[in-house]
C-alpha cells in the first residue's frame, strides 16, 4: 500500500470516492457535509494498493495548528496498518511543514486508534454530523 499527497485531480478524485464510500455510503453522512468548503484549501492524501484508492485523509492548518481530518479507510483494507499508515504520512507532511501540534476529532469508536498513535482526547463528547467525537490532540 502506498499513501501519497493528492496531485491530479484523479488522484483528488479517488480520494473523494474513498470518502464516500465510508462516509456518505456506510455512515450516512449527507454528501453536501462530507465534502465541505474546506477542500480547496486542504492538502488531500490518497491511499492505493495494487492501484485501487483504499484510504484516503485531508490536512489543513487552523489557527497554528495542523488539522488532521476525514480520515477514513475502505472495509477490505481495515486492520492492515492501512490507517497507521496514512496518519504517519499526514503527521511526517505536517513536520515538513513545521507544524509540532495536531489536532482531529475522531469519531468515538476511533479513539482507541488514535490513542494508540499517540493522541490524547481533550474535549467532551460533541456530534458531527449525527456522529458522536471527541477532540483529541499531539504534540510531534
Amino acid at each position: 500500500m502506498t499513501v501519497k499527497v493528492v496531485e491530479t485531480q484523479k488522484e483528488l478524485e479517488d480520494a473523494f470516492l474513498v470518502r464516500k464510500i465510508v462516509f456518505v455510503e456506510e455512515q450516512n453522512v449527507p454528501l453536501e457535509e462530507e465534502i465541505d468548503q474546506f477542500e480547496d484549501d486542504a492538502t488531500h492524501f490518497v491511499m492505493y494498493h495494487e492501484g485501487s484508492p483504499v484510504g484516503a485523509g485531508r490536512f489543513r492548518v487552523v489557527d497554528g495548528c495542523g488539522k488532521v481530518e476525514r480520515i477514513c479507510v475502505l472495509k477490505e483494507a481495515r486492520k492492515t496498518g492501512a490507517g497507521k499508515a496514512i496518519m504517519n504520512a499526514i503527521e511526517s507532511y505536517a513536520d515538513t511543514q513545521g507544524l509540532h501540534k495536531l489536532k482531529l476529532n475522531a469519531q468515538t469508536h476511533a479513539i482507541p486508534f488514535y490513542s494508540g498513535l499517540g493522541y490524547e482526547v481533550v474535549s467532551e463528547e460533541f456530534l458531527d454530523a449525527g456522529i458522536p467525537h471527541k477532540t483529541m490532540m499531539k504534540e510531534v
